[in-house]
């Protein structure tokens, strides 16, 4: 049975004025749950309807699935969204589909994820940075996420969303050691046409092999 290490941590935007990094309200804690909730771009109905299983002191996640360049949704789809639900074991949804895991309240993994100023255009830098207290199950990888937080009556959903918008993983964990330096990884990515820069979040989590995420921490996140 693998051992839960959970815990989060959150750290504002590097180069972000305080008033942009206010933007999102404050982050759930270490024992809050993931809702990760994954919509076909196909079926933008299910966008424009709240959720069934909202919860509003969550973390979330919202993947968009590839559904031919036709699909009403297909701008934001990301094949990414398809890799997350193998990993999590879950079969593909016709339409929408949410996958929960309640969280749990050991700190023996610190992670916070950092999104830097936009240079070069449209590119912007997101690290992710570890330290453990403890070993990490074997087969645990890090992730860092480009997040859109979308408010409320944004982009035709009533609700507010963090759509994933880039994925940058598996990140290497193997140098991260009980009582260690600290673990990073920086990743340059570009928002894609139609994302607002100033809506833009980083995300990080470890998961384990079988998807279930060991710590989640965010720079800033959605406001309800």
């Amino acid at each position: 049975m693998h051992r839960q290490i959970l815990g989060a941590a959150a750290a504002l935007a590097l180069g972000l004025s305080p008033a942009l990094a206010a933007m999102g309200a404050a982050c759930p804690g270490p024992q809050a749950a993931l809702v990760e909730r994954f919509t076909s771009a196909d079926c933008s109905s299910c966008w424009s309807q709240p959720p069934r299983d909202a919860e509003p002191e969550a973390w979330v996640l919202d993947w968009l699935l590839p559904a031919g360049e036709q699909a009403p949704l297909a701008a934001a789809a990301l094949p990414e969204a398809l890799e997350r639900l193998q990993r999590l074991g879950q079969p593909r949804p016709a339409a929408a589909r949410s996958a929960r895991q309640p969280a749990g309240s050991s700190t023996d993994l610190h992670l916070i994820a950092q999104a830097g100023p936009a240079w070069l255009g449209r590119t912007m830098a997101f690290e992710f940075i570890a330290q453990a207290s403890a070993a990490l199950p074997p087969g645990a990888t890090g992730w860092l996420a480009m997040v859109e937080l979308l408010p409320a009556g944004a982009e035709g959903s009533p609700v507010a969303r963090a759509l994933v918008r880039h994925v940058a993983g598996p990140l290497n964990l193997d140098g991260l050691q009980p009582g260690g330096a600290a673990l990073s990884h920086l990743r340059a990515m570009r928002w894609p046409d139609g994302a607002d820069p100033t809506r833009l979040a980083a995300y990080a989590w470890v998961e384990l092999a079988d998807g279930r995420v060991l710590a989640i921490s965010a720079d800033r996140c959605a406001t309800p």
